[in-house]
């Protein structure tokens, strides 16, 4: 196949406040010895997107500072030790540039389409369950039959997570803000749910949990850490991936945390080594690939636009209404 000198890709103008979305035509980004070139026939849309729109979240040094941090194509060119990989549909991370026609994927984070999954679903897959995965099992050692509270229940990672806990046969609690938003966690195995607009979580895991919850993801920080504090069982751990609820709180008393010798644990995964997302991808497949070839995990996805329609998908996102995720379809 022949590579064009120059693709189109989305572009942030004026990053910041006032910050929009343009379609560029731009050079097509170069291999290095450990990169495929993927021909990009989807990318999965993540509120770090909106985040780095914002000039909150700038993409890791030398990386490209595209929007886009998982991609679903066809591998189009390689370097000469890893040609095997022509032709191959993959999925996987990339720490940019996936709002564009082509995109450059490590080859330890490529991950082969499963059998049956289109694109577009594939392109929903890599960021939320590996970040829930990670969120689960590296950082939570999640194990049998513990109990595990999940902010941001219906969300991309949020309904990724529910999956996998209960893959894992944990008990599952989530918090979300609409009855159908439950509803759909509901369908996905959460045992417990909680309108957080009616009711207030810790109130209501208080009594449903006794001896406390075991792990909390939770996306939202702010006033959140003090409550979730309140709710946690002996040694259990907060694990924080976001901060939509704020990045300050009140003075924060750590006596709770020490009588329960709870963990407060803050993670990304965009920056982190690729040596690390390669054994994290290797790890995931290893203990999930087969149930994510089954469907008995499986992509929640909320809505598919068009790749020039990013500004509208990032809209969307931006409202809060959303179940599961958004994918820009080129």
């Amino acid at each position: 196949m022949s590579i064009p000198a120059s693709m189109q890709a989305i572009i942030i103008k004026q990053p910041g406040q006032n910050s929009y979305l343009e379609c560029a035509q731009i050079a097509v980004p170069k291999m290095n010895a450990n990169q495929l070139l993927i021909k990009v026939a989807a990318a999965g849309v993540n509120r770090a997107d909106l985040v780095q729109r914002q000039g909150l979240y700038p993409p890791p040094a030398g990386e490209s500072d595209i929007l886009g941090l998982e991609v679903a194509g066809t591998v189009v060119a390689t370097p000469a030790e890893l040609q095997h990989w022509i032709g191959k549909q993959v999925f996987g991370l990339v720490p940019g540039g996936g709002y564009a026609e082509y995109a450059v994927l490590h080859h330890q984070h490529a991950i082969i389409v499963p059998e049956g999954y289109s694109m577009i679903e594939a392109a929903a897959t890599a960021e939320v369950f590996l970040t829930a995965y990670q969120l689960l099992r590296w950082h939570g050692q999640l194990s049998v039959q513990q109990k595990v509270l999940i902010h941001a229940g219906a969300s991309g990672v949020g309904t990724a997570a529910i999956q996998l806990a209960k893959f894992f046969d944990a008990i599952v609690a989530v918090t979300a803000s609409t009855d159908e938003k439950l509803a759909l966690c509901r369908r996905l195995g959460a045992d417990i749910l909680v309108n957080y607009k009616q009711d207030k979580f810790e109130d209501v895991l208080a009594k449903c949990w006794p001896d406390g919850a075991d792990l909390i993801l939770d996306s939202v920080a702010g006033d959140y850490i003090h409550r979730n504090i309140a709710i946690l069982g002996l040694d259990a751990k907060i694990v924080i991936y976001a901060m939509m609820g704020g990045r300050h709180l009140p003075e924060l008393d750590l006596v709770p945390l020490f009588k329960q010798r709870g963990q407060l644990i803050f993670s990304t995964l965009r920056n982190r080594s690729d040596a690390y997302k390669a054994n994290l991808t290797k790890d995931f497949i290893k203990n999930c690939g087969i149930a994510l070839t089954e469907k008995k995990i499986q992509p929640i996805i909320y809505k598919t636009f068009n790749w020039q329609q990013a500004a509208d998908a990032h809209q969307l996102m931006a409202s809060n209404q959303t179940q599961g995720k958004l994918v820009l379809e080129f």
